[in-house]
């Protein structure tokens, strides 16, 4: 494996994970998560999307929690906007970095924001345009970029397409979405290394889910490939989707599992496992959500080390 020396874990759960949360987190509790997740050093912190509240109204609050927020020096906090207009709120909200969105499955794209992929296109590089005008950070978002309920498997030239299309407009940062969670390592790793080979000026990124328990495999694949960052969510919290009604919850890759891994392979994330854990405990009691990651649960070599100090002539069940 070709691994980097190091990389950006990304902490989506005030936007991704509320979103789709069933039930309302109050602003004021939004803005302590936000805090607590900036205390435990986290680089980037997706803090709210600005949407319509029709269409999300978990995050109806956008504005408030951004004033709201103890802004930590060198955290870069950002906003989703899926169009224009939401790039112009995210702007005045003063946020430092605008995430824009569109959609590789066009069936998907036309369920979940009613466009065509020429409009959501559109909409990206306006909001691109929108943010560099104003001296902010841009990052365009790629859902379903392996694989859709809807279509399967996405081709990865449509893909390919896609990144070269935005690269053309002048986007430099991008990242892949595995919005379902149901990818697989070597169609991850492929798409990765295709696009490194050829858009080397780019900077990739990686959205775990992990609908199908190859989160980690994926993660590995994508920075084998040359994913330049990651993105989770601490406790493992939201990332729902407009998906068919049978199928279970799409969860977001827990953070504190995702910054564990990386500093057991020797991959510098500037994080400590150990503050990030901490972190999810006060989250998961502040949100009351039971926590969806193994560090959580004790799955760690410290927490299996300190039971065998404790219990040293016991055998774990």
């Amino acid at each position: 494996m070709r691994l980097p020396e190091q990389i950006d874990i990304v902490e989506v759960g005030p936007r991704d994970g509320l979103q789709s949360l069933r039930k309302w987190i109050p602003t004021e509790d939004k803005v302590r998560m936000v805090d607590r997740l900036s205390q435990a050093g986290f680089p980037v912190i997706e803090v709210t999307g600005f949407v319509h509240p029709r269409v999300i109204p978990n995050l109806q609050d956008a504005e408030a929690v951004c004033e709201r927020i103890a802004r930590r020096p060198g955290v870069i906090y950002r906003g989703l906007a899926p169009n224009a207009r939401g790039a112009e709120r995210a702007a005045a909200a003063r946020v430092d970095e605008i995430v824009g969105l569109t959609i590789a499955s066009a069936s998907y794209l036309k369920k979940n924001q009613n466009m065509t992929p020429e409009q959501a296109g559109a909409q990206a590089i306006e909001a691109f345009r929108i943010a560099d005008g104003k001296g902010l950070r841009y990052v365009l978002a790629i859902g379903m970029a392996f694989w859709c309920p809807y279509e399967g498997v996405i081709p990865q030239e449509r893909v390919a397409a896609l990144v070269g299309q935005f690269r053309d407009a002048g986007i430099r940062r991008m990242y892949l979405a595995g919005s379902v969670g149901l990818e697989d390592p070597r169609h991850v790793n492929e798409l990765f290394m295709r696009l490194r080979d050829r858009y080397p000026d780019l900077e990739l990124g990686f959205h775990v889910h992990n609908l199908g328990g190859m989160a980690t495999a994926n993660m590995l694949a994508a920075l084998d490939g040359g994913a330049a960052w990651l993105e989770g969510a601490i406790c493992g919290i939201g990332g729902g989707i407009a998906m068919p009604d049978a199928l279970g919850a799409v969860g977001n890759f827990p953070s504190e599992d995702m910054v564990r891994m990386m500093t057991l392979m020797d991959v510098y994330t500037g994080l400590d496992p150990e503050a990030v854990l901490a972190a999810a405990r006060d989250i998961a009691g502040l949100l009351d959500i039971p926590p969806r990651s193994h560090s959580m649960h004790g799955s760690t070599r410290e927490a299996v080390m300190r039971w065998g100090r404790e219990h040293p002539h016991e055998h774990p069940e």
